[in-house]
C-alpha cells in the first residue's frame, strides 16, 4: 500500500531507517496569537540542518504526527523535506482532552470527524495538497497536571473517528497515551469493536510506562509499542527505557518502533518548566537513537539483525509493507 509523504507518494519497501514519532514544529492552542516569536526562515533553516544530521547518519524517514491544533504546518514540513532529502510523513487527528481538542471537534459526532480525517488522507489539508499519511489519537492527563482515571468521552469519540478513517483509507494509527496513566488496553478495546486492524496500530510512549504486564497484554493482541521518547529523563530515564527494551526483545517480544518525540521548533514562548525540562534532557534530539541508543543495545548483545527489525521492517510493516 502506497503512503502519503509531503512530497508524494512511496511504497513501504522504499521507507527505510524511520524515527517513528517526531515533530517538526509544535505548540500548545493559542501559541498563533504570539507568533511574532516566529522566524520562518531561521527555523526551517534549523530544521532543515537538523534533518540533514540525522540522515548523515542513516535515517531516511521521519514520522511527524502532530495533531492538527498543536502547530501542524504542511508547507513548512514539505519544504524542509525538500531541502534535507527526508521523507517526512504528517498526521490527521486531534491530541487529548486536556490539552488540545478543539470546541468544534467536541460540537461534532465520530462519523463528522472521520470525513474530515479522510478528507485530509486523501485530498490533501487544507488547500495545500499536502495529504496526510497516519492518524494520531490521543489519551490521558498530563503528568504533574492530571492524570485522567479513564478515557473521557471526547476522547473516546476521536478514537472512534480514528478508527472509521482507518477502514476507509488504510492509514495506520498512532496513539499518544499518558505514561502515568496509560489507556493502550483500553483504546484497543474501543478498535476492537470498530473492527480495526491492530497490525496498523502503534500505542506510543509505552516505554515510559515500565511494566511488563502492560507490555505482554498490547503485543499479544497484534498491535505495535511506541518505545518513542528517548531522551526525555524527566519522564523516566532512558535506563529504564532500555531495561524494558532489553527485557521484551530477550523474551522474543520486538514488535517495537523507536524515536524520541522530540521538537525541532517549539512555537510560541515557552513556560518556566517547558525550558527546565530542556535542560534536563540534554539528549532530547533527533539524533540520540543513533548516536546513544543503538550503541546500547549493540553493548548489550542485541543483534543487527533485531536492530534492523526496530528501525527498518517493523515501520515498513506497520505502513502496510
Amino acid at each position: 500500500m502506497a503512503i502519503n509523504t509531503v512530497l508524494g507518494r512511496c511504497e513501504p519497501r522504499d521507507l527505510g531507517f524511520t524515527l517513528i514519532h517526531e515533530h517538526l514544529t509544535a505548540g500548545m492552542p493559542g501559541w498563533e496569537f504570539d507568533n511574532a516569536r516566529f522566524d520562518r526562515a531561521r527555523e526551517l533553516a534549523n530544521i532543515v540542518e537538523r534533518l540533514k544530521e540525522i540522515r548523515s547518519l542513516g535515517v531516511s524517514s521521519f514520522v511527524d504526527p502532530c495533531p492538527m491544533e498543536l502547530g501542524r504546518n504542511p508547507e513548512l514540513a514539505a519544504e524542509a523535506a525538500d531541502k534535507s532529502g527526508m521523507r517526512v510523513i504528517i498526521a490527521t487527528g486531534v491530541y487529548n482532552e486536556a490539552l488540545g481538542f478543539p470546541t468544534h471537534f467536541r460540537m461534532i459526532g465520530a462519523d463528522d470527524i472521520a470525513e474530515i480525517y479522510v478528507r485530509e488522507l486523501t485530498e490533501g489539508i487544507d488547500h495545500t495538497g499536502i495529504r496526510a499519511g497516519i492518524i494520531k489519537t490521543a489519551t490521558g492527563g498530563v503528568p504533574g497536571w492530571t492524570v485522567d482515571t479513564e478515557i473521557t468521552r471526547h476522547e473516546q469519540k476521536a478514537l472512534r473517528a480514528a478508527a472509521r478513517a482507518h477502514k476507509a483509507t488504510g492509514a495506520p494509527i498512532l496513539c499518544h497515551n499518558n505514561e502515568l496513566s496509560p489507556f493502550g488496553r483500553e483504546t484497543l478495546d474501543i478498535f476492537q469493536s470498530e473492527g480495526v486492524d491492530f497490525n496498523r496500530v502503534l500505542i506510543g510512549h509505552a516505554c515510559g510506562v515500565g511494566n511488563m504486564r502492560y507490555y505482554f497484554d498490547i503485543l499479544n493482541r497484534g498491535a505495535w509499542l511506541g518505545f518513542d521518547r528517548f531522551g526525555i529523563d524527566t519522564i523516566a530515564p532512558d535506563k529504564m527505557r532500555l531495561a524494558s527494551l532489553f527485557g521484551l526483545l530477550a523474551v522474543g517480544f520486538d514488535r517495537i518502533m523507536l524515536s524520541h518525540d522530540a521538537v525541532a521548533c517549539m512555537l510560541g514562548r515557552q513556560s518556566k518548566a517547558m525550558l527546565q525540562m530542556i535542560e534536563k534532557c540534554p539528549n532530547w534530539n533527533y539524533a540520540h537513537i543513533c548516536r546513544n541508543i543503538l550503541p546500547a543495545l549493540r553493548k548489550g548483545g542485541v543483534a543487527e539483525q533485531t536492530i534492523q527489525k526496530l528501525t527498518v521492517d517493523n515501520p515498513r510493516e506497520y505502513f502496510g509493507g
